[in-house]
């Protein structure tokens, strides 16, 4: 294709590429227009300026996201009090997030240096841990929200579900299932000619290209962001009607909080890694020109997408309190007494509201019973 038809290529989730694979690589034509190209694009002033840019930004969301996501892995597997449901899929969450921006410096360093110095196994290996932690973190989210959706509308019929030990075994098949996903990007990572790490597809090389991305987009963002939206319309819905099941006060405060925190990190993620997919279903349906302004909105959209990873942190310690004293503890900005000292979990805490709401529903019933029989004796009387 020419360089004026070039389209976006299918790159996986999480994948950044440098200048000569998004703009050259793929280009057929006259291998000497094709070089020409190659050292316009290398030596025009604003993609150079851009890179370093971005270059620079890709390691200040890798030192945060790192930080930050080792702090909530600590402070989770530290104070026994974090220990919940939900705490465990979001421990799970950052895992993820922690091998993603482990592999951010090489992507970052591919992209200053215009080729990857690293070798054809780790390049494998590092396209391999981006795409699983783009997979993983989606469905994490879903996972969550069915979670939220478990708890606020089925609170007691889901305490047989909703255990930690059943949380860990979910978070497992989780990985599993985000490996088979990924199968394609395993296959076919490798190096190219440049030599630059991506997705070496066989011939025909538009077919599967296309077929990639309207595969990840499906699979890695439409079909889970269906399954959220519908839990949370469900939640909606519930508590519109009839509002909350019978509990306490406090109870109820303690869900919604925690069910505002989810449904806040599955929006921040839709607002990252929507303008990725977006850009990428652009590229099938239509052609785009290769401009620099483009090009730059297409390197900030893959920036975006990254800075997800750093920013669940920093929105668990605004949302939830445990998170925000638990890090304020860790950190020594305060102590806070009593984060250790007592083992509960979300199905610990159910099973006590279902023993009081089994208790009130025992009672109400032995009053009506009561008053039957009193009726009756009066009856015969």
């Amino acid at each position: 294709m020419a360089l004026d038809q070039w389209t976006f290529l299918p790159t996986p989730p999480n994948i950044s590429f440098p200048e000569p694979l998004l703009y050259d690589s793929y280009i057929q034509g006259n291998e000497s227009d094709l070089a020409m190209n190659v050292t316009k694009t290398r030596e025009h002033p604003q993609d150079k300026t851009s890179s370093v840019v971005i270059t620079l930004i890709y390691f200040i969301v890798c030192a945060v996201g790192l930080c930050g996501n080792t702090l909530v892995i600590y402070v989770i597997l530290r104070y026994a009090k974090m220990k919940t449901v939900t705490n465990i899929y979001i421990l799970n969450l950052a895992v993820a997030d922690v091998l993603c921006m482990m592999s951010l410096p090489f992507i970052a360093m591919q992209l200053t240096l215009v080729h990857w110095p690293f070798g054809q196994v780790l390049c494998k290996g590092i396209m391999t841990v981006d795409s699983l932690n783009q997979f993983t973190s989606i469905f994490c989210l879903m996972v969550m929200s069915i979670d939220r959706y478990l708890a606020v509308v089925h609170p007691i019929r889901s305490t047989k579900w909703r255990k930690p030990r059943v949380a860990k075994l979910i978070n497992i098949t989780v990985w599993g299932v985000s490996l088979l996903t990924i199968l394609p990007t395993l296959i076919f990572s490798g190096l190219n000619d440049e030599p630059v790490c991506g997705i070496v597809w066989p011939e025909p090389q538009e077919v599967y290209s296309t077929t990639f991305i309207i595969y990840t987009f499906f699979f890695g963002f439409f079909l889970p962001l269906v399954v959220i939206c519908m839990c949370y319309l469900l939640i909606i819905v519930k508590v519109k009607s009839s509002g909350m099941r019978v509990g306490s006060t406090k109870r109820k405060r303690s869900e919604r909080k925690v069910t505002r925190m989810v449904s806040i990190v599955v929006a921040v993620f839709v607002f990252c890694w929507l303008p990725f997919y977006v850009f990428n279903v652009a590229s099938v349906a239509s052609n785009i020109y290769p401009t620099s302004f483009v090009k730059s909105t297409f390197d900030f959209v893959v920036v975006l997408g990254y800075a997800n990873s750093c920013a669940n942190p920093i929105l668990y310690a605004f949302l939830s309190d445990n998170f925000k004293k638990s890090f304020q503890n860790v950190l020594c900005i305060k102590k806070v007494a009593g984060l250790d000292e007592i083992e509960r979990s979300d199905s610990r805490a159910d099973r006590s509201r279902m023993a009081n709401d089994a208790a009130i529903i025992n009672a109400n019933l032995e009053t009506h019973n009561a008053a039957l029989l009193n009726g009756e004796l009066q009856t015969t009387i």
